[in-house]
């Protein structure tokens, strides 16, 4: 099979790349290379693919001979409002509607990397696909309005759509502004690490690999127009979190406590029964092999590109 990458660069986009090459896939591997944080970080991580870099807000996306799209490509981070409201606009609303449009008229399916943001704080957990979404971040709000111009696609021009929304995604390659590769940056380097708020937030952590695995099962076998959490099996507060990575390190980490980030929640917890009910994935990473996995990347990465 021949698909299109979005975001091939990426931290979750290189690694699914990459598994479908191992696989006899052919991959058309796409990213915008942005500077939201290091080009040359992302060009390592997609060393060994062919990367085209194209804007997809400005571009229409080449499917030809296609045979589906990975649409992991957007702005990231859960960021304030203030002056970068366009970026998330421009990278996860205008981008993912020239993307479902070159889908729907080449007949090809495309599965949609969501987030778990899109619920807010959310009414009940483990919180479940039907829940009402309330986005507070710039992130969440454009991630939630790009999964309704999928639906729009579908219902007005035939879009074979499959949404995901992915629960606090780690592992190798995180970028940097991210939790997990705050923290292993720190422990590293031995310097201090600031925890947004009082750590007590807790989260559905989930490895990057099961990640790859759950998007993969959900092109290949989800119904169209499907829409799954996926999450890992495992919640635990960051500072539990933290905790752990310091005794996989064996190191201490000076942690220091500031104010809660804006557009931050205080929880998230996944409730997978239906992608485990309907595709068969399951989390197959415990939260102390993610880690360590993690601190063996971290700790190993030559200066040049972290």
């Amino acid at each position: 099979m021949r698909y299109v990458v979005t975001g091939a660069a990426g931290f979750i986009g290189s690694q699914l790349a990459e598994t479908l090459v191992d696989s006899g896939h052919a991959v058309v591997a796409v990213d915008c290379l942005t500077d939201y944080y290091s080009v040359e970080e992302k060009e390592a991580n997609a060393a060994g693919l062919e990367l085209q870099r194209q804007d997809l807000s400005e571009t229409d996306l080449p499917l030809d001979g296609v045979d589906g799209v990975f649409h992991l490509a957007g702005q990231p981070g859960v960021r304030s409002f203030g002056d970068v409201f366009p970026l998330y606009v421009r990278h996860n609303v205008l981008a993912s509607q020239r993307v479902f449009a070159a889908a729907a008229a080449a007949g090809v399916r495309v599965v949609f990397a969501s987030t778990s943001t899109v619920y807010g704080d959310a009414a009940s957990y483990p919180t479940r696909e039907n829940a009402v979404p309330f986005p507070v971040s710039p992130y969440g709000i454009t991630k939630l309005a790009a999964e309704h111009l999928a639906h729009a696609y579908a219902r007005s021009f035939g879009l074979d759509a499959v949404v995901l929304r992915y629960f606090s995604v780690y592992g190798p390659r995180q970028r940097p502004d991210m939790f997990f590769r705050r923290v292993v940056d720190a422990l590293a380097a031995g310097t201090a690490f600031e925890v947004y708020g009082d750590g007590l937030q807790s989260r559905s952590f989930t490895y990057v690999a099961d990640v790859v695995a759950a998007t993969i099962a959900a092109m290949q076998d989800a119904p169209a127009g499907a829409l799954y959490n996926v999450g890992g099996g495992e919640e635990a507060t960051v500072r539990d979190a933290i905790d752990l990575l310091q005794e996989l390190a064996d190191r201490a980490l000076d942690v220091r406590y500031g104010p809660r980030a804006e557009g931050d929640v205080v929880r998230t917890c996944a409730d997978t029964s239906r992608i485990e009910a309907e595709l068969g994935w399951k989390p197959r990473t415990t939260l102390r092999e993610g880690l360590a996995s993690e601190w063996d990347w971290a700790s190993s990465a030559q200066p040049a590109v972290r």
